[in-house]
């Protein structure tokens, strides 16, 4: 407003700041549940937002960190009616505001149901990504707007990305192992949110986990031996068999996906009946979704320690297997090494068995590094297999 202001008598000079509010434009209907209030100002050394809702109560939200919109906390209610005021306060002491009043969409039928793997206070491996599942394919065009609306924060702070796994699919990881003792906070705001053709996100995610201690399992094939160390320290040394050269174990860094401590590997219907097979198994931790396990192998334990003779798994004594059972952690990293296979991408949480350059490509939004860091040559393209999701367990 530069017309005059009157004070006394006095003509009083125009405000320094201005400010203006571009979404939602005022009297707009059918705004998105999920909507930011986005706005600009000039020449202003403070600026609040407020929103308020049909009775007058305040909306909490926070301010993004460009300082051009502000997102409420939650999705706001369908069918309700809203007002954002913008306050702009310039050198000069003296105010100056917008305000936009709109209403909320009706709660639309078509809604995305958005899951989480993990589930509030669980503790985890270090190697452990964050999982968020899509119940339908997110088009390539909205996901970046989503991945926005999605944050993780530790304690301690730890640099890491979102790489979509596929459409319905998106991970998180650090850029290192997660620090032992970490608190892990990350949140999916898609409540109300477009997510293509007519869709929109059914309700904001919200999920607290914890890290356990550094767990690492490390098994050379040359050696046949698995060096278990919690932080830094050997705990123990366990004999394996790993598979036979018609059937190898993979080479790579994997992570526990699920225990079971009973369980029945059944390959009739893979391999058929003069290969396949039907065995209990005790102590299973999944690997691959190929069916790579560490599991207690008591039919091989004669070989454990000198020859390689499973269909592919990590075996090893009933004793040891109890043992492993009891320390590890859905999350936890194995790395085998030496092996005539290498680790299929995609083949189980393989987001460890790439580089960190090579993870951030899977991003929806540019990569921004905490530092400026020597980028480092990339793998030969041929040195990452297609994906395999075949299920059934080898032993």
């Amino acid at each position: 407003d530069k017309g005059p202001g009157w004070q006394d008598g006095a003509e009083q000079p125009a405000a320094k700041a201005s400010a203006s509010i571009s979404e939602p434009a005022a009297d707009a209907k059918d705004v998105p549940a999920s909507t930011a209030i986005t706005f600009a100002t000039k020449e202003s050394k403070e600026t609040t937002v407020e929103l308020t809702d049909a009775s007058g109560a305040a909306v909490k939200g926070k301010l993004a960190a460009d300082g051009k919109s502000w997102l409420p906390s939650k999705a706001l209610t369908y069918g309700g009616s809203y007002t954002a005021k913008v306050t702009a306060t310039g050198d000069d002491g003296r105010p100056v505001t917008a305000t936009s009043a709109f209403t909320v969409m009706a709660k639309p039928g078509n809604q995305v149901r958005i899951s989480s793997f993990l589930g509030d206070d669980q503790t985890v491996g270090v190697a452990m990504p964050l999982i968020v599942q899509f119940g339908r394919a997110i088009p390539e065009k909205y996901r970046a707007d989503l991945q926005r609306r999605m944050t993780v924060t530790s304690t301690p702070a730890q640099e890491g990305i979102w790489h979509w796994v596929s459409p319905t699919e998106v991970r998180y990881r650090p850029k290192e192992f997660w620090q032992a003792g970490s608190k892990v906070s990350y949140r999916v705001q898609a409540g109300g949110l477009p997510l293509g053709d007519g869709w929109y996100g059914r309700a904001d995610l919200t999920v607290d986990i914890k890290v356990g201690p550094k767990l690492v399992m490390t098994v050379d094939n040359k050696t046949k031996r698995m060096v278990v160390t919690r932080d830094g320290s050997t705990i123990k040394t366990i004999p394996v068999s790993l598979g036979k050269k018609s059937t190898p174990s993979s080479s790579g860094t994997m992570v526990v996906m699920e225990k079971l401590r009973k369980t029945v590997f059944d390959t009739y219907d893979e391999l058929g009946p003069e290969d396949g097979y039907r065995t209990k198994i005790d102590y299973a931790q999944r690997l691959t979704w190929g069916g790579e396990f560490i599991h207690a192998a008591p039919w091989s334990e004669g070989q454990q320690g000198t020859t390689n003779v499973s269909h592919g798994c990590v075996n090893v004594s009933m004793a040891n297997g109890a043992w492993l059972f009891t320390n590890t952690r859905v999350g936890d990293p194995i790395v085998v090494k030496g092996t005539e296979r290498k680790l299929q991408l995609g083949n189980g949480w393989t987001d460890w068995n790439v580089s960190w350059e090579q993870y951030v490509k899977g991003s929806a939004l540019p990569y921004e590094p905490a530092e400026d860091e020597p980028v480092e040559d990339e793998p030969a393209a041929d040195d990452v297999a297609d994906p395999d999701v075949s299920a059934s367990p080898t032993a």
